[in-house]
């Protein structure tokens, strides 16, 4: 068969193919709205999978490539069934203040940020917030936090040593409190009923997966002294100077801690090293399992479209039989046949990838729009629903495809 005979076969499957979604509409509809079920569900999915990569990715660049935790525990989806082989984590020891300080002498790092999180309440006159989110940190957390000061300053190394009370807040906070016009700068907080000076307001360093929520930040001596800051779960960011790889100041902090630790070398670290690449594994492990739902919706979705294939090829076939025979008794083989009735078949699920696909794309963009969420349909995404719906079009159009082409011409003119 030509490459000019093959084309013309395909413009005709083509039309068919439109004339029996005209001629049968219910049918079709099922079968199209199967299919665009399958293809909405791993569009928007995907969409929204790499939105949040990007979030991810944008928020671990803000600490720079080479910057590294320190946690009391290890980030990982590994089962724990309370037992100590499956949960060695459990016992290990919190991070202390003193640790902090000897890997900050560390010749290979730069700085060593400390924080420890927890909630309280503010009150400015009439104006409240219950349970809002506070940050007891070093100085150094604007290096990390990706954002900046946009009114005010930041606390200094003085008022972290002497524990003073002062804060800095987000731009969420300010406008809760204060009115999105009014200046903070000064004024005094109530936190926990304790009196806090405004010195500065932040801007930036959000979540990714919604709207920035009111957050303040203190020193971390204050928040330690002032705020019963848990400090069993102090968290370190370590940041090494700019001539030593990562690598050799993860080696320099892993040794000054199994030092103050008196850990032997057979033993096991009792902490946690986070790096971008393990924050990203887990990521990753995470994201696996939405990629597993998004492909068993899509899955069922494309099964119904694909049965629907078949019903509604099968009633062509047999609309079409003495069609078929005048077309085999002018000398059309079998395998023209076949072809035609797979084209068709491949045609109504591509309309059906297509209205899926715009259907997708319509709801990517609100995402974008209405929420800080960066959504959008990477290329291989397309590709993979078009090629997916049309694969199913030509699985579950082979039976009936196959029986046209096996009809006999004499016996299919004789149909009535």
């Amino acid at each position: 068969m030509g490459l000019g005979t093959r084309l013309s076969n395909l413009l005709e499957g083509i039309g068919i193919a439109v004339d029996s979604l005209r001629a049968n509409r219910v049918r079709a509809a099922l079968t199209i709205l199967g299919i665009a079920i399958g293809v909405f569900v791993v569009v928007v999915m995907s969409a929204a999978i790499h939105g949040i990569n990007r979030g991810v990715a944008a928020e671990f660049e803000k600490a720079g490539p080479t910057t590294f935790g320190v946690n009391r525990y290890p980030i990982s989806l590994e089962a724990c069934d309370d037992s100590d082989d499956t949960c060695k984590w459990r016992n290990n020891p919190p991070i202390r203040l003193s640790e902090a300080a000897a890997i900050r002498r560390l010749p290979t790092i730069l700085g060593v940020n400390i924080s420890a999180g927890t909630s309280a309440a503010f009150k400015f006159y009439d104006r409240q917030l219950s349970g809002a989110r506070i940050n007891a940190t070093t100085p150094d957390w604007l290096e990390l936090s990706g954002g900046d000061i946009v009114e005010g300053r930041n606390f200094t190394e003085a008022e972290e040593a002497n524990s003073a009370r002062v804060l800095v807040i987000n731009e969420q906070m300010k406008e809760r409190l204060f009115g999105a016009e009014a200046d903070p700068l000064g004024k005094v907080l109530q936190v926990n009923r304790a009196p806090y000076e405004v010195i500065g307001v932040f801007k930036g360093g959000g979540e990714f997966l919604g709207t920035p929520s009111p957050r303040a930040y203190v020193p971390f001596s204050t928040g330690n002294k002032y705020m019963n800051i848990w400090i069993d779960w102090v968290e370190l960011s370590v940041k090494p100077r700019p001539a030593v790889t990562r690598d050799e100041a993860i080696d320099d902090v892993v040794a000054t801690l199994r030092a103050q630790r008196g850990l032997r070398p057979a033993q096991d670290n009792d902490f946690a090293i986070l790096t971008q690449e393990k924050l990203f594994e887990t990521w990753g492990k995470m994201t696996g399992v939405f990629f597993l739902v998004m492909i068993t919706l899509s899955g069922i979705g494309l099964i119904v479209g694909g049965v629907g294939v078949v019903a509604i090829m099968m009633i062509s076939v047999t609309e079409r039989t003495r069609e078929i025979g005048v077309r085999k008794a002018l000398g059309a083989t079998k395998g023209t046949i076949l072809w035609q009735f797979l084209v068709e078949a491949a045609t109504l699920t591509a309309i059906g990838a297509v209205v899926g696909l715009v259907v997708g794309w319509g709801v990517a963009v609100v995402i974008r729009n209405a929420t800080p969420l960066q959504a959008s349909i990477p290329p291989g995404a397309i590709i993979a629903a078009l090629g997916a719906s049309v694969l199913t079009g030509v699985l579950f159009g082979m039976f009936p495809a196959s029986r046209a082409a096996r009809l006999d011409p004499i016996e299919a003119l004789r149909y009535e």
